[in-house]
Order: C-alpha cells, then structure tokens, then sequence
C-alpha cells in the first residue's frame, strides 16, 4: 500500500437550525458520491451526517459538522459543538435520550460508520464517523487534520502532506508567510516538491523546498518520517512549525531552526528520536495557540486523533491567521 494524501481545507458546516441538517446531509452524500461510493453507501453517509447534525441541535442548539475525504477512499464527519457533555455509555443504548427523542441517533452512528468515537467534558463534545464504502479493503489511517483558512478564504497559506508506505510514512506541514492567495503558492510549491520523494534525506529534501519556494513569499516548513520497523521518528523544522511527541510520560516540544524556507535559513539539521512507537505525533502551524496541554482533557489522548486535531482547533485557534493542526498516532499502517 502506498498512498499519497494531498492538502485539504476541511469542510465546516454551520448546523444552528433544523433547515441545516437536510443541507449538510446532501453535502455529506454528495462528497461520497464523488469518492466513488454506491449508492447503498452514499445513503449511509446521508443518514449518518443527519444524525450527527441532529444531535447537535438535540444537545447544543449549535455547532459544526467538520466534513474531508480521509484520503484513502473514505468520508469523515465530526459533530463538533460547545455543549454540555454527557454519559458516552448511557447515549450508545438506543432508547436513551437527553433531548426528548427516541434516542437511536448515537447507537445508530456506531453501527453504521467503520469508525465511530467521542469525547466529551463540560468544554463541549466531539464526535468522529468515518464511512468507507462496503466492499472496500481499506483499513483506517489513524490520523486527522484540521486545516482552516482565516475568514473562509479560499485561498488557505498552510498545507499538509501524508505520504504512507508499508511500515513507515512521511508527512509535512508548511505555513507560507502572511495568508491568501500569496501565501497559499508558497505552501504549495513546498508541497508539490514534497509529494516527488517524500522520504529523501531530510537535509536534501529540505534544501529542495527552498530552492522550488524561492520566489514566493517563503514560510515555515516542518518535516517528520516516521520507520515502525527502527522505531524511530527523524524530525526537521525551519521556522514556527509547533510540533510535540505526546507519550506515556511527559511531552516532548521538538525543536526547529530559526529561519524562512524560500528565503533563508542557516541549517536544516534533522533531529532523531527512539522508542517512539505508540506515541502521538502533533504538528500545528502558528495559527493555533501552543499553551495547549492534552493532560486537561482526562482521556483524550486515548481518543482517535481526528478527534484530538478538532478538539485542539474549537478552543485554541487564535482566529486570525490560517491554522492547520495535524496528529497521527506512531504505528506501523499496512493494507
């Protein structure tokens, strides 16, 4: 299995009233439509995007349906919403209800999606589907990405990239200067270049990106290649790229190189880590705050990382400048 997983803005869909609902269910039914879903399968995105977006009314009154292709042929939704939390165990059996329903709403997400998980504490509730068409062999790729742009422009100035292969995988994340349409070609000149040879010698690679984002307004840059089979993780920024280890003990901040990729910078020295198998990996562009601290959210390192990108982003987006919050968990991905 190799795959190659492009930067995506994710879909953000208002749900704040009942006439939201029906559009994010033919949003959601039109994006698996394109994905090549039957339409067997695109019906059961259309249900479950209408329970997600329900419950957020049933429990909330408002919130976000965060819609994106997974990249390896499914659809993911997360129900995102600053209400109040509830019992996880109780809501899963169906005839349970907090908002005077039926309650088959959250039992009916867990049957239907191949991958189904939440969290939820007073600061509000997260809760992630991800559909794959029946007769796929896909296996899910434990990551997410939230990747917004200030004001819903549509030119976004960060870009992420996922390069997966058997037993190792190799991911970016670029923040060009400033945001909009300039700097959005700097990003994507730096991805482009990435996406050729994604596990090049980190030093070279990074030599390349500077010399294909010369010309642009330049940005930041940060690079991670993860080996399951040597258990080890190189990493190698330049410029304000935050990105930490999140394991059993403490997290570890791992350092990056003063400098502009396109630019200048003086070294583009990886930096290696052992022993990291099992361990959460988090990369985020300076749109997000970095006074973030899974520890305050009891469980939630244990949570699926789609989950753990959407939550970050709710409550610490600084919301002026474009953000990009990436975590994969450190494992082999095979098939």
């Amino acid at each position: 299995m190799v795959l190659n997983i492009h930067s995506a803005l994710t879909q953000v869909l208002l749900v704040e009233d009942a006439s939201q609902v029906g559009y994010a269910r033919r949003t959601a039914q039109l994006l698996a439509e394109q994905l090549g879903f039957d339409e067997t399968d695109a019906g059961r995105v259309a249900l479950v995007a209408t329970e997600l977006a329900s419950n957020i009314l049933k429990h909330a009154a408002h919130g976000q349906l965060h819609l994106r292709a997974t990249g390896n042929g499914g659809v993911e939704m997360i129900a995102v919403d600053r209400g109040q939390g509830f019992d996880l165990d109780s809501c899963l059996v169906d005839g349970f209800s907090t908002g005077g329903t039926q309650g088959i709403g959250m039992g009916a997400i867990s049957r239907l999606a191949q991958v189904f998980d939440v969290h939820a504490d007073a600061r509000g509730t997260a809760m992630l589907a991800r559909l794959y068409p029946r007769a796929s062999a896909a296996r899910d790729i434990r990551y997410g990405v939230s990747q917004h742009s200030l004001h819903d422009d549509p030119h976004c100035g960060d870009a992420w990239h996922l390069m997966v292969e058997p037993e190792r995988f190799s991911v970016m994340v670029a923040d060009g200067l400033g945001h909009g349409i300039d700097a959005e070609r700097a990003a994507q000149a730096g991805e482009a270049v990435f996406a050729r040879d994604a596990f090049l010698d980190p030093g070279v690679l990074m030599n390349d990106l500077h010399v294909a984002m010369s010309g642009t307004r330049g940005g930041a840059m940060a690079i991670a290649q993860y080996d399951a089979s040597a258990d080890t993780l190189r990493f190698t920024g330049i410029g304000n790229i935050g990105a930490s280890l999140i394991g059993h003990g403490k997290p570890r901040g791992l350092a990056s190189h003063p400098g502009i990729v396109g630019v200048q910078y003086r070294k583009a020295q990886p930096f290696d880590y052992a022993q990291v198998t099992g361990q959460l990996l988090i990369l985020y562009s300076d749109g997000l705050q970095s006074r973030w601290n899974l520890a305050d959210y009891p469980g939630l390192v244990h949570r699926h990382p789609a989950l753990i990108a959407a939550i970050l982003h709710r409550d610490f987006c600084r919301g002026r400048d474009d953000v990009t919050v990436f975590v994969i968990a450190l494992e082999a991905i095979n098939g």
